[in-house]
């Protein structure tokens, strides 16, 4: 991809670490799984590549990937795909459209951020909370004082800093361009990062891509609004994973998410970022306990989960 460079000019990166991504597949190397997908996110201002996170963006395409490698046989109308995801050590599960036992790309899914629309990929993940760290909330704490500033420490999916965008004396909209030019900003944020990795047990990060830096604010029509950092880059979206921890940090009392939410009614958090939204569906139990984020029904981009508990740290999302 031609990195470090940073206009990646001999490369397919589009300097941007949104798109410099890769995906490796391979024959499954467990009786539960149809593929195995390994992730790996290429630095555009650094000469690394890492293995330390998974992508729910680009395992959408992992399941019509291995059919159309031979990897995996099509059906006739839709073809389910066991996705071993080597980076978590969890499966999950995309459904492809395969009419005539062919992937057929046609369709009407949309996601803000993304130009076109697409034949849609359900996407069903267990076992996510605390994927890298061990545990939904690495330190049992919804809130953690770092440098002065209350971060929340979470990984459902994606390991995730959490912070209010006011504390850095930010409003949370600026854009993505003028983030990046902030170097006092990002200097701030790295310096936390640094500190934040053993607290989530994912010991030295200085060259890995997790935890991601994510500034929350509060947004008219919108759950809540985020700016996120892969690591030092502002991200043009979100990630699905992101979107997933920071949705389940807005049930967080007392976190810096949980006050500045806008809850929703019906369970569909609106997950605003630099280009749009992405949704989670959350459920809750009798007992008012998360159960759930995943698309919801009502959308074709609307992530669900289900049956997790903060304190257990399992469940399954549908995409």
């Amino acid at each position: 991809m031609g990195s470090p460079d940073p206009t990646q000019i001999d490369g397919i990166g589009g300097a941007d670490p949104l798109t410099s991504k890769v995906a490796i597949l391979s024959p499954a190397t467990r009786a539960d799984a149809d593929v195995d997908y390994l992730f790996l996110q290429v630095f555009v201002d650094q000469p690394i590549v890492s293995g330390a996170q998974a992508c729910g963006n680009i395992l959408a395409g992992v399941g019509p990937a291995a059919i159309e490698r031979g990897l995996v046989a099509a059906l006739d109308g839709e073809t389910p795909v066991r996705i071993h995801m080597l980076n978590t050590k969890e499966v999950a599960t995309a459904i492809v459209q395969t009419p005539g036992q062919r992937v057929s790309y046609r369709g009407d899914t949309r996601i803000d951020g993304v130009p076109g629309s697409h034949a849609p990929v359900p996407l069903m993940f267990e076992n996510t909370a605390g994927s890298m760290c061990g545990a939904l909330l690495p330190t049992g704490r919804a809130v953690d004082p770092i440098n002065g500033v209350d971060c929340t420490l979470i990984d459902n999916g994606m390991p995730c800093v959490i912070m209010r965008a006011t504390d850095f004396g930010l409003t949370g909209d600026e854009d993505r361009d003028s983030l990046d030019a902030n170097t006092d900003l990002k200097a701030r944020l790295e310096a936390i990062r640094l500190i934040a990795g053993p607290m989530m047990n994912l010991g030295d990060v200085a060259d890995k891509s997790v935890p991601k830096m994510t500034l929350v604010s509060a947004r008219p029509g919108a759950t809540i609004s985020t700016r996120s950092f892969i690591p030092h880059r502002c991200h043009a979206t979100i990630g699905v994973f992101a979107a997933v921890s920071v949705a389940t940090a807005c049930t967080l009392p007392g976190s810096p998410a949980a006050s500045l939410a806008q809850m929703p009614d019906d369970g569909v958090f609106q997950i605003a970022h630099p280009t749009g939204a992405a949704e989670v569906l959350i459920e809750r139990d009798a007992m008012g306990q998360v159960t759930a984020p995943g698309p919801c029904a009502r959308r074709a981009n609307c992530a669900t989960v289900r049956s997790f508990r903060a304190t257990e740290g399992r469940h399954r999302t549908r995409l």
